[in-house]
């Protein structure tokens, strides 16, 4: 789960623009983790705290959608 936030945070802190944000994507080894995951959620053999984690990146995939979206918004009106 760290690495995300990781990914995230060096994002935000290198500083972005809209094109940036509208751009982003997570890397392979995230999307991948999700992936399993997801995976693990539908064969409901998920444990806890893999639960908590998967809960996490969707709360941060929501975040990350409304940023782009709002980026879209200002790239549209430029």
């Amino acid at each position: 789960m760290t690495r995300v936030y990781e990914e995230i945070i060096d994002f935000i802190a290198a500083g972005t623009s809209p094109d940036e944000v509208a751009d982003f994507r997570a890397s392979d080894a995230v999307r991948e983790r999700v992936a399993e995951l997801l995976g693990r959620e539908k064969a409901e053999t998920l444990s806890p705290d893999a639960l908590a984690e998967l809960n996490h990146y969707l709360q941060l995939e929501h975040l990350m959608r409304m940023a782009k979206a709002r980026a879209r918004q200002h790239l549209s009106h430029e």
